[in-house]
Formats: structure tokens, C-alpha cells, sequence
């Protein structure tokens, strides 16, 4: 799975430790999936959605 997220948080003028205290968890976190090196839990996923106001949608898509 691939990621848009940081496009979608540095076009927010959001930080990394920003968006993780809004999601409940910490930077490493939120740099762990920005990187592809970690797959959020749908709930950690609803809350990144929400937090960039967008949909889940437009945040992940499979790899080709």
C-alpha cells in the first residue's frame, strides 16, 4: 500500500507532530507510514482521513 498522506499534510501546513496529537499518536508514527514502513489500523486510518479532512480513499492505494 502506498500513501499520500504527507502531501496531504504539508499542503495543510501541518507538522508530522501536528497530525499525530490529532490522531492520538506519536511522530514516529506518523513518519513510519509517511515512509511506507508501516500500515496503519483502520481506526489510526479513519482518523488520519479525518484529521487531513479527506477519505481514506484519497489517502491509501494499493501497489501496482
Amino acid at each position: 500500500m502506498i500513501n499520500c498522506i504527507k502531501t496531504l499534510r504539508t499542503a495543510s501546513k501541518m507538522t508530522q507532530d501536528e497530525l499525530a496529537i490529532k490522531c492520538g499518536v506519536t511522530r514516529q508514527t506518523i513518519n513510519a507510514i509517511e515512509n511506507n514502513k508501516y500500515d496503519p489500523t483502520l481506526h489510526l486510518a479513519f482518523a488520519l482521513a479525518e484529521a487531513l479532512q479527506t477519505t481514506i480513499d484519497a489517502l491509501f492505494q494499493a501497489k501496482k
